[in-house]
């Protein structure tokens, strides 16, 4: 047990590419000699996969809520950030490989596609706290395919949007707070995911395309689109208001809130300031909870954080190389991505008000 609790605490930190054999890399930095243990680690061994997930979505969790209540930023807004990463993969046979648009580089490419819920505490920090792989449909119907990739026997197939159910009935069930979920049309396109939410009374923040039809509360319906052409012309319908504090200072924004035939219902419309693009939200705000345009503002604005722990978990911790091909040995990699990512997310959140960006002073040497 302390010898893959050693090599589980080695194998992200840095996952670099494989030189002499699959894990082999992975195995000379972790000190193994050999890359048998590294591999029995992902692929091999006894694993509760939900239980080290759930240590995991804890441990970032409670640590980021510990970290608002040391800093006195209890009121901060709690956001799960629902979105996908690729992962280049070559080759045919890895779990859930295909030709599809790869946001990482930009195009169609032969990779793996991955859901996220990222764990946002407004002011506070952010870190990855649930995870499922997208499979296509064809692999998990093609039985020698699904041999030979490792795929579970009960594996059904979950559009992008039912995977966020999944993930998002784990985290919830498992006691996590949100204020909103937070997601972009891919996820506010899919009705199964919003009327989920809606059942449970759970807010969300969902980008939705123009095409996206709402029944106002004139009893007009109509698409997001025609809102802005009917309803929207005159400056006065527009507040200026800050998404939130950006990588270049605020991003400001135009703004505008509708209400619906619903009084849970709302549109929220974002307008870019110099190039007039437009961004439609869907929003449900929970019954008992006071209609606020600055709340949901900040809610769409802590989306972003999502891309960041993608950012750093490619590039600190090897997200995006697992080095592995069967469908248990990603989830497994994935996990301990997410665990090494949240232990640094919850360390910076709970030391960001004890160090300086200035270097300490010289201290001269005494002579003798």
């Amino acid at each position: 047990m302390g010898g893959a609790r050693a090599h589980g605490a080695a194998e992200p930190g840095g996952a670099p590419r494989e030189a002499d054999g699959e894990g082999g890399a992975l195995a000379q930095r972790a000190g193994a000699g050999g890359p048998r243990r590294t591999r029995r680690l992902r692929a091999g061994g006894v694993w509760v996969l939900s239980a080290a997930g759930g240590v995991g979505r804890r441990c970032g969790g409670a640590g980021l809520e510990e970290a608002a209540r040391r800093s006195g930023r209890r009121r901060g807004l709690r956001v799960g950030a629902i979105d996908e990463t690729g992962q280049v993969k070559q080759g045919v046979m890895t779990a859930g490989v295909k030709r599809h648009y790869l946001g990482c580089v930009g195009k169609v490419a032969n990779g793996i596609t991955t859901v996220h819920l990222s764990y946002v505490r407004e002011r506070t920090g952010h870190a990855l706290i649930g995870a499922r792989q997208w499979i296509p449909a064809e692999q998990i119907e093609d039985p020698v395919k699904s041999l030979v990739m490792g795929l579970p026997l009960d594996l059904e197939f979950r559009t992008k949007g039912q995977l966020a159910i999944d993930i998002l009935t784990e985290a919830l069930t498992g006691g996590v707070r949100l204020d909103f979920v937070c997601g972009d049309e891919v996820y506010g396109a899919c009705t199964e995911l919003r009327e989920f939410l809606e059942e449970r009374g759970q807010g969300y923040v969902l980008r939705v395309p123009s095409s996206f039809g709402r029944t106002l509360a004139r009893g007009v319906t109509t698409t997001c689109a025609q809102v802005v052409t009917r309803l929207l012309t005159g400056a006065r319908r527009w507040e200026v208001r800050s998404a939130g504090a950006g990588s270049k200072g605020p991003r400001w924004y135009a703004w505008a809130l509708l209400a619906t035939a619903s009084p849970r219902h709302h549109l929220l419309i974002r307008r870019h300031l110099a190039s007039g693009e437009l961004a439609f939200h869907s929003c449900l705000v929970p019954e008992g909870q006071r209609v606020s345009m600055a709340r949901l503002i900040r809610a769409a604005g802590l989306r972003w954080p999502v891309e960041e722990d993608f950012e750093f978990g490619k590039d600190c911790f090897g997200l995006g190389q697992s080095q592995v091909c069967l469908y248990t040995a990603i989830a497994r990699h994935t996990v301990l991505v997410m665990a090494a990512l949240a232990i640094c997310a919850v360390t910076a959140a709970l030391l960001r008000h004890r160090t300086d960006t200035q270097a300490p002073p010289v201290t001269p040497v005494a002579r003798r």
